[in-house]
């Protein structure tokens, strides 16, 4: 501890405006913490790689299809192993990011997608493709899991909504980025502009390369190898106040089952306890709090590709096609159009998340999903009505509700370790399903009654939302004990929470009821939402 001495204490809020770290939570809000940020930027780039293998896909169907001549389930088949082979690259990246740290595994999710972009770009047959394919889905599920789980771990309390959402608006950036190359090499001659289209996602995991110098690794992590002076510095850096830094330290070296008076640099950590076989017990045999967390985390990954968001990503210029857009090079710019609208929202919501919160917009771009969808399908029934009519108003109509309807995507929560991977899991299968059965899918009942069928699991999805999931915002972990176990009820719950807190006589004490719940808590080290 001898290198901190000469740090300066904060001084203590009041307690009307103190947070659970020192904190303030009302009044101007805390100046952002721009190393924070700029370690979070760095490590969200790896969701490059999974937007920009989504949507380069959307691009290149079409001329794969004829230079390699690839029938329709071939399409879907290389759309949707990458879903497939991204559940394989989560389930490893949980064990090597405890093994080799958060930091490299993000150097190895890009080394994998790397090798996937050029194995592609230089594929001769649908077998040769395929495998570049699988590759490439390995790295995705890396990026997928590793990316929100170093940036939770790294954020401090009072941005960690604005932070974590970082993952999901550079995956959004990937798409675009993609939408993009794929127009631009639209240009080349077909049996080479494909292949470039391919290749260049190969170049964030080079930028990866040498920005993962610059990043510390996760304080989580390094307490859990018993190195607490390198954890200790990261988060005297990365938290919003000298409190919080402690506060932080106390509550991972809690979770990590080491003494709170051992303040030594290094120590001795069992094992066992930084393997994650605990965590998997946890979530095998939950506590009632556990267990809603788990039910309401699925429920959002099921239901966010449920409702076709990767359908549109893959297959908008097919859509476009259907609404009575023929030429190539104006469908390839739609989509550009669409990139672009899907990452301004998601800009948008992630600077209001902390502001808003978490439930209202949910709830928001989930309802504005279910009219998209209606609409997006009652407009292709009308054009499936008159295939002969020339019907402008339609097209235009067609594009402005997929617009729409990607602007209303958002994904808003994320889990760390071992239970990102059961997220990811639900998230890429019900994807896979998706991507792999589209074509046929609308072949068989149409285009329009897809949709429709889409905006059916939409429609579920908000009541599921409206009923199960609490808002989270700026709530602590003893708040999330009992909101999360009460399912439906969460509402009362948390009416007895504001009581308890309004009649406490130190407002920056966390309340207990046991009359409220008997969970028992999370996982230490996630302090606030």
């Amino acid at each position: 501890m001898a290198e901190h001495k000469s740090v300066v204490e904060d001084p203590p809020a009041p307690l009307s405006m103190a947070g659970p770290y020192g904190g303030k939570v009302s009044g101007k809000p805390p100046k952002r913490n721009t190393y924070a940020i700029a370690c979070t930027i760095l490590a969200s780039m790896t969701s490059i790689l999974i937007g920009y293998d989504g949507g380069v896909m959307s691009g290149v169907g079409d001329y794969i299809q004829k230079d390699l001549h690839m029938s329709d389930v071939e399409l879907e088949i290389i759309n949707g192993m990458v879903n497939s082979m991204s559940l394989l690259g989560a389930s490893m990246a949980g064990r090597t990011s405890d093994y080799v740290g958060r930091r490299y595994t993000i150097v190895i999710a890009g080394a994998i997608f790397s090798a996937g972009a050029f194995l592609m770009a230089f594929a001769t047959n649908f077998a040769f493709l395929l495998f570049g394919r699988i590759v490439a889905g390995i790295g995705t599920g890396y990026a997928f899991m590793i990316a929100p789980v170093y940036t939770a771990e790294v954020a401090p309390a009072s941005a960690r909504g604005f932070l974590t959402s970082f993952p999901e608006v550079f995956i959004n950036s990937g798409v675009l980025l993609a939408y993009i190359s794929n127009y631009g090499f639209s240009k080349l001659p077909s049996h080479l502009g494909w292949r470039f289209m391919l290749g260049l996602g190969a170049i964030p995991s080079v930028v990866l390369a040498v920005g993962v110098l610059a990043m510390p690794e996760s304080p989580r992590w390094l307490v859990m190898q018993g190195r607490l002076g390198e954890a200790r510095k990261v988060l005297y850096r990365t938290s919003d106040s000298n409190q919080e830094a402690k506060e932080r330290l106390a509550d991972i070296k809690e979770a990590a089952g080491i003494p709170p008076e051992r303040n030594d640099d290094v120590v001795q950590v069992v094992k066992k306890r930084s393997s994650g076989s605990g965590v998997w017990r946890e979530l095998l045999h939950p506590t009632p709090a556990v267990r809603h967390i788990l039910i309401s985390a699925v429920g959002i990954q099921f239901f966010q590709q449920a409702s076709g968001i990767d359908t549109i990503v893959l297959y908008s210029p097919r859509i476009f096609d259907k609404a009575g857009l023929k030429s190539k090079d104006k469908k390839l710019l739609a989509t550009v159009a669409v990139g672009f609208s899907k990452t301004v929202c998601i800009l948008i919501s992630t600077f209001y998340l902390d502001r808003i919160g978490r439930r209202p917009i949910l709830l928001a771009s989930v309802g504005g999903m279910v009219l998209s969808l209606v609409a997006l399908a009652s407009v292709l029934e009308v054009v499936n009505q008159h295939p002969d009519g020339q019907m402008t108003w339609a097209l235009v109509m067609c594009i402005a509700i997929v617009l729409c309807f990607v602007g209303s995507e958002i994904f808003p929560l994320r889990l760390r370790a071992q239970g990102a991977a059961i997220g990811v899991v639900v998230n890429r299968f019900t994807s896979d399903i998706n991507s792999m059965t589209f074509i046929t899918l609308y072949k068989a009942i149409t285009m329009s009654s897809a949709f429709y069928l889409f905006a059916s699991v939409a429609a579920a999805s908000w009541v599921f939302f409206y009923l199960l999931l609490p808002e989270t915002r700026g709530r602590t972990l003893e708040d999330m004990e009992v909101l999360f176990g009460s399912y439906h009820r969460w509402r009362s719950v948390a009416k007895k929470l504001e009581n308890k807190r309004s009649e406490a006589p130190n407002a920056n004490v966390p309340c207990s009821n046991n009359n409220i719940s008997t969970a028992g808590p999370p996982e230490k080290g996630q302090e606030t939402a």
